[in-house]
């Protein structure tokens, strides 16, 4: 049977490519690696790797077993999350999956009272805009702008944020303001470039407003927030972060581009585990408030699950 610790090497050289690269991430040797991957592959009685110019390319067999792996990995560091925390008390560690501008922006400031109420809490934050397996136990618990459909989780819309025009009081000094949606064409904008669900929202609100009409095109929600920061033009942000900008202003206030819904979720294993339970109504708590910062109606708080 192969021992954990080559299995782990394996998958380190699946994910990096590299003896070496594993090497980094696991903090041993390369000899050790090598090691460890020759070990596993007498153990398994085949070839994981192929040898190329520019690394190590898994073998088709190697791709099945690094899922294989990668599953037992997560549910480790989730046993291990899970033991840091003493019974009956508020200790050990809890994984949150967010957005990248979610957690770039909106969490880690939510996150500040809450470690100062419970500082022997601490916070892994894994920060993406691809949904994470919480079945799978790549996270304790997510926020995300979608209803979960599993019936293992248990979810709570907590409002919705809209989202609007904004521009930095530099760029409307230079450039003033559009009065109607149409004059938005004559100004320089700042949208998506090939992320489909973000230009289906253009299009859905401005059918005639297409990529080219962008002279800044960026995936990334916080790389367009610092152009918009930097006076390159006018785009769109979740309205509570621009109003609490004074350096931003409103542009068309009274148009709302999009709506998005927010959910915060887990998995119904967890919902009543001490610590899981406190961060899960703290951020319930926290996102309702964020939500109503916008100056938006809101709807009727839904819960989804157990």
């Amino acid at each position: 049977m192969a021992a954990w610790g080559d299995q782990q090497a394996f998958l380190a050289v699946v994910e990096t490519g590299s003896l070496s690269a594993a090497a980094r991430q696991l903090r041993l040797t390369q000899p050790t690696v090598r090691h460890r991957i020759e070990a596993l592959e007498h153990a398994t009685g085949t070839a994981l790797f192929i040898r190329a110019p520019n690394g190590l390319i898994p073998t088709e067999q190697a791709r099945e077993l690094a899922a294989h792996v990668r599953t037992m990995h997560l549910a480790s560091e989730a046993f291990f999350r899970s033991a840091s925390g003493q019974p009956g008390t508020l200790t050990g560690s809890i994984r949150l999956s967010a957005s990248d501008f979610m957690g770039t922006f909106v969490l880690p400031p939510m996150l500040r009272d809450l470690r100062q109420a419970h500082p022997k809490l601490a916070m892994e934050l894994a920060i993406s805009n691809s949904l994470v397996d919480l079945l799978g136990q790549e996270a304790d618990i997510a926020i995300r702008m979608n209803r979960p459909k599993q019936a293992a989780l248990v979810a709570r819309q907590v409002g919705t944020v809209p989202l609007s025009f904004f521009a930095h009081v530099d760029y409307v000094a230079r450039k003033g303001l559009p009065q109607s949606p149409e004059e938005l064409t004559q100004h320089d904008l700042i949208g998506p470039d090939r992320a489909q669900a973000d230009l289906a929202v253009v299009e859905a609100f401005a059918p005639k407003v297409g990529r080219q009409a962008f002279g800044l095109r960026t995936d990334s929600h916080p790389a367009q927030f610092t152009a918009i920061r930097s006076g390159l033009g006018i785009g769109v942000l979740q309205r509570p972060v621009g109003l609490r900008h004074a350096d931003l202003v409103p542009v068309l206030p009274e148009t709302v581009v999009h709506e998005l819904p927010i959910w915060i979720v887990t998995h119904e294993d967890l919902r009543r585990t001490p610590r899981i339970k406190t961060v899960y109504d703290y951020l319930v708590q926290q996102y309702q408030t964020y939500c109503r910062s916008s100056g938006e109606p809101q709807p009727k708080a839904v819960e989804n699950g157990a």
